[in-house]
């Protein structure tokens, strides 16, 4: 079966399913990142003009990130924290851009939602969904938006249109990471659509004086361990600053492989980003966080959460993440370098 026609017969499991119901609760992950609000955006218009539905949108964590909020502003439409959400009420439920129990999404323990579309790799707990759309071999859910769109003939206004382009040039870090030839004919068919000004104001998007405290911090803590950095960015109240600070990190000439954590709302989050192809980014965050929380992700970025006991810094627990890591590159040496050097005046104030 060619790939529109697979899309046009999901579509039409889609509208039965909508049939049931007169509400859509469209759940992000924690800390959406472009890709997520693109995508709930686009499956928004596509439940409002083929069923009628009346959505709203949830996620967990923050919208810390700058292009983030500079979306979410662009877009003009409102999102709720899960928690000030009756999901109850709501006659069906979406996952977009993440799936149940992956522990990065705040839909509770025991909610099964109607609906998934996500490109990350299929998780056991997504078995049994009425609905799940799952195309791990595509760039971006904002692709896979994009062909629901188009099979439903329906034409993105320039908004939904910018917020899908820019959703999958993010993910795809500009078409040079894990790209198939659907993200290509997307961005072609939605480049015309867009607001060229706008896609380059969302990615200048403004930031405020703490943002380079934590940027500081981050790069102090950095240490290099032979092909690869280790960041600790501390206890920090955006969580979109730790896949921000990864993603910085990755472009040091001498590495291939960053991880990067920090502490938020008593959970230690660790995004993992590399440009080596012999190893899986989604299969180290797995052994990295194996027996202690959830992770996973695709072959070159990945993340993983731990909850923790209490609001102690776990000392132990950095240690054995850092040891399970390194193990998982192969990298014997536990000797390491600072990444920048504090001049003695610098640490003084003098």
């Amino acid at each position: 079966m060619s790939r529109r026609n697979e899309t046009r017969d999901r579509l039409e499991k889609l509208k039965s399913l909508w049939a049931r119901g007169e509400s859509l609760l469209i759940v992000m992950q924690n800390n959406p990142d472009p890709d997520a609000i693109a995508a709930a955006c686009a499956l928004r218009e596509l439940a409002n003009r083929t069923a009628g539905l009346n959505c709203q949108f949830a996620y967990g964590g923050t919208i810390g990130r700058a292009e983030n909020r500079e979306l979410v502003h662009y877009l003009g439409f409102t999102l709720h924290p899960f928690a000030q959400v009756k999901h109850q009420k709501s006659d069906l439920i979406a996952l977009v851009d993440t799936q149940p129990a992956a522990g990065n999404n705040p839909l509770p323990e025991g909610v099964q939602p109607d609906i998934i579309i996500d490109h990350h790799p299929a998780i056991e707990a997504s078995r049994g969904v009425a609905f799940a759309d799952i195309r791990e071999n595509y760039g971006a859910t904002s692709t896979i938006m994009w062909e629901y769109l188009r099979e439903a003939k329906i034409t993105p206004d320039m908004p939904i249109a910018t917020a899908l382009l820019y959703g999958i040039r993010s993910d795809t870090q500009d078409l040079g990471r894990e790209t198939t030839q659907t993200d290509i004919d997307a961005i072609e068919a939605l480049y015309p659509l867009a607001n060229k000004r706008m896609l380059g104001q969302i990615q200048r998007g403004r930031v405020p004086s703490d943002y380079y405290q934590m940027l500081s911090t981050a790069l102090s803590n950095t240490r290099i361990y032979s092909h690869a950095l280790i960041c600790d960015i501390g206890s920090i109240d955006n969580a979109d600053m730790i896949g921000e600070v990864a993603d910085l990190l990755l472009r040091h000439e001498e590495v291939d492989w960053v991880m990067c954590y920090g502490f938020c709302d008593g959970q230690m989050l660790i995004s993992f980003r590399t440009q080596d192809s012999s190893l899986d980014a989604g299969d180290v965050a797995l052994k990295v966080v194996y027996k202690l929380g959830t992770g996973g992700g695709h072959e070159h970025m990945a993340g993983g959460q731990i909850t923790l006991p209490s609001t102690k810094r776990p000392a132990r627990l950095e240690g054995l993440i850092r040891r399970r890591f390194l193990n998982a590159l192969r990298i014997r040496t536990r000797k390491s370098r600072p990444l920048v050097r504090i001049p003695p005046k610098a640490r003084s104030g003098k």
